[in-house]
């Protein structure tokens, strides 16, 4: 295999194909991207069993066609480093990969690329084409609330929902829960629902970061493909089944406050500086046109606000963990947020003024 290329042709793609490779390895061919060059363009391939992502980069000038596995982080380094506008050729000998550009020369080690694994292409059960914001916006407004290395493993990932006239993601870690609506589903479908792992959300994310294609999704019973452009995402779904969400939503909330989010975000950043470490809990007071934001620590210190507020209904005063608040108003992009709950006991639901798409759970705290 030969071929030479402009370093910013494939710097984008190695960033994309080097994330999905883990640090740590079982197989050591996991540590290497799979480059295959045919005709005028060439396609780069990393794994690691669970995420598959495939670049495909035409209008290269392959001098041999052929294909071999590059070490993925050395490789990424080597071209980071290389300076803007160079031309690359890559070239195999054996087992070894040799990387020339100027007066730099580099030989990596190669293993044998019918030792690396590809994710089996399988025909989809249900394809959709999304817009390209649509689909970020999908993924941003929930994926902060995965659960992490829960042994309840169906919360580690992002539940993806699409029905006959909406696409809908929702996250949940037992403690808050987020989701996000979209017009546009697929005719004739009832309802699919699968769970996408953490690492393929975090993997997606970055593929739909820049750009405005529009992605092409493709389901099926074990395996998601999102296509955009020349980029290909692969990952397998989580085999569990996720919790009936919509009996989380609070259907009656009785008080009602309305507030400016920046205001709120702000006192709250304040407030969370003196409260307990371990579990960042804030007392939420409210009384007519008026919270009261307080936080205290094991070394009694103590952190008060007071926010003006839209409320008029009975004093009532709530605990909630900091940290899920302040996620939930850094992902809202309104000027006002509407927070209702029905008591002291009750979940609390966080909404953007005149934003129906989004919707949000909170879990209250024991004061």
């Amino acid at each position: 295999m030969k071929f030479t290329v402009e370093r910013e042709s494939l710097l984008r793609p190695l960033q994309l194909t080097t994330g999905v490779v883990e640090r740590r390895q079982t197989l050591p061919v996991l540590s290497n991207l799979l480059i295959e060059a045919t005709g005028d363009s060439i396609s780069i391939t990393g794994t690691d069993l669970e995420v598959e992502v495939v670049v495909t980069a035409s209008g290269i000038k392959v001098e041999r066609e052929g294909t071999a596995t590059v070490p993925a982080r050395k490789l990424a380094d080597i071209w980071r480093s290389l300076p803007d506008q160079a031309s690359v050729s890559i070239a195999t000998d054996e087992n070894k990969t040799i990387v020339r550009s100027g007066k730099s020369r580099f030989t990596l080690a190669s293993l044998p690329s019918e030792d690396f694994p590809r994710v089996e292409a399988q025909s989809g059960d249900v394809s959709v084409v999304c817009q390209h914001n649509d689909f970020r916006r999908l993924l941003e407004k929930t994926s902060f609330a995965m659960a992490q290395q829960d042994v309840r493993y169906f919360l580690n990932g992002l539940m993806l929902e699409i029905t006959g006239d909406h696409m809908r993601t929702v996250a949940t870690d037992g403690h808050r829960l987020a989701m996000c609506t979209i017009d546009g589903g697929v005719d004739g479908i009832e309802k699919i629902q699968s769970i996408v792992p953490r690492k393929g959300v975090l993997e997606l994310q970055r593929l739909v970061s820049e750009g405005n294609d529009d992605i092409n999704l493709s389901m099926g019973r074990n395996h998601l493909r999102v296509t955009r452009g020349s980029y290909t995402l692969t990952t397998k779904l989580v085999d569990g089944k996720f919790p009936p969400y919509e009996s989380v939503i609070p259907k009656v909330t009785g008080q009602v406050m309305i507030g400016d989010r920046d205001t709120l975000k702000q006192a709250f950043h304040r407030a969370a500086i003196l409260s307990n470490e371990k579990f960042r809990c804030v007392r939420l007071m409210l009384k007519n046109e008026q919270l009261t934001v307080e936080a205290n620590n094991p070394d009694q210190e103590e952190a008060e606000e007071i926010v003006p507020v839209e409320y008029q209904g009975e004093g009532l005063e709530i605990g909630f963990n900091v940290g899920y608040l302040q996620d939930v108003l850094n992902v809202l992009d309104t000027e006002v947020v509407k927070l209702s709950v029905a008591d002291a006991n009750s979940s609390a639901l966080i909404e953007g003024d005149n934003s129906e798409d989004t919707t949000y759970v909170v879990m209250p705290m024991r004061l």
